[in-house]
């Protein structure tokens, strides 16, 4: 065991076992990873602010038994944001962690956080999405209809509805496409839309998408998933390194790089993502001066959809 004092901003952190191995074949120790957030932490913080956390943590390193964690432990130190969350299923109250500080992030991987899941709405307006999400995973380990279904999705969403779509790999099997909203719908809104968006989508390539949501009726065709659009869901934060060999990294995309045939949702991990980062800036940076109302582009759809 071994632990020191870290001094960020205005905090002083206790870190511990930060000689703990983390990821074995890569030997990324503790220290090693406090390290990582700390470097990833101008890019990571701006997608975490002001969203309750799910913590999904592997203080034994990702070879052992992990788990999420969305209930703020009582011990962490009060200076940790945390948001009151409704849990739905029984209507009590719990405290969420609210990342918004680089000495938040430290102290997270220090009690075992590996990756950050984050909500799609922000803890001020809980009930209101500032992002409608499509997670494309493959049915196997061909990314070629992720790249398909975030390309269609593009289409439709921007030409047709007049949206600003973003993609990124999720560093696990496939992508996100996200669109940055104004909080003017509820999740039932957005949820909905997105519904219609993959029943629009789907059609264009029957053989190779779907929106079947049984997995025993999908066969060898990619699920244009909609369904984490709802109250209390997650999905991994930006820059989030995955709990997977090899350490990738969820990582934002430009469009154009999409069409690279080498690319795939592992591209990006802890071995170039700093390069990458010194060489072009964070394609999701200014994501939300992009975000729109779906008063319109539900007119849109509406349209599409009986014609």
């Amino acid at each position: 065991m071994s632990g020191e004092q870290m001094t960020i901003g205005s905090r002083t952190i206790e870190v511990a076992n930060l000689d703990d191995v983390i990821f074995p074949d890569e030997e990324i120790t503790q220290g090693d990873l406090i390290d990582i957030y700390r470097r990833l932490a101008s890019v990571i913080l701006p997608h975490l602010e002001g969203r309750p956390l799910t913590m999904q943590r592997f203080p034994d390193g990702i070879d052992k038994e992990g788990w999420y964690q969305r209930k703020a432990s009582d011990y962490f130190p009060g200076w940790v944001t945390r948001v009151s969350v409704k849990v739905k299923e029984d209507g009590r109250e719990q405290p969420e962690v609210v990342c918004d500080s680089e000495a938040t992030l430290v102290y997270l991987v220090d009690q075992g956080l590996v990756t950050p899941h984050v909500w799609l709405s922000r803890a001020d307006r809980l009930d209101y999405p500032d992002k409608l999400i499509f997670d494309l995973d493959p049915p196997d380990s061909d990314f070629e209809p992720v790249r398909l279904a975030a390309e269609l999705l593009h289409e439709v969403l921007e030409d047709e509805l007049g949206l600003v779509p973003f993609v990124m790999t999720t560093g696990s099997r496939g992508a996100h496409v996200v669109v940055p909203l104004d909080r003017s719908a509820p999740f039932d809104a957005t949820r909905a839309f997105a519904h219609d968006v993959a029943q629009v989508v789907a059609p264009r390539e029957p053989d190779r998408l779907t929106v079947e949501v049984r997995k025993d009726q999908r066969g060898d065709r990619l699920f244009l998933d909609y369904l984490r659009n709802a109250y209390g869901q997650n999905s991994v934060a930006p820059y989030g390194v995955r709990a997977k060999p090899g350490a990738p990294v969820a990582t934002p995309l430009d469009w154009d790089e999409l069409s690279d045939g080498d690319l795939h949702s592992q591209t990006y991990a802890v071995t170039n993502i700093f390069r990458r980062l010194g060489q072009k800036d964070d394609p999701w940076r200014d994501m939300m001066h992009h975000a729109r109302s779906l008063s319109e582009p539900r007119k849109r759809l509406d349209e599409m959809i009986e014609g």
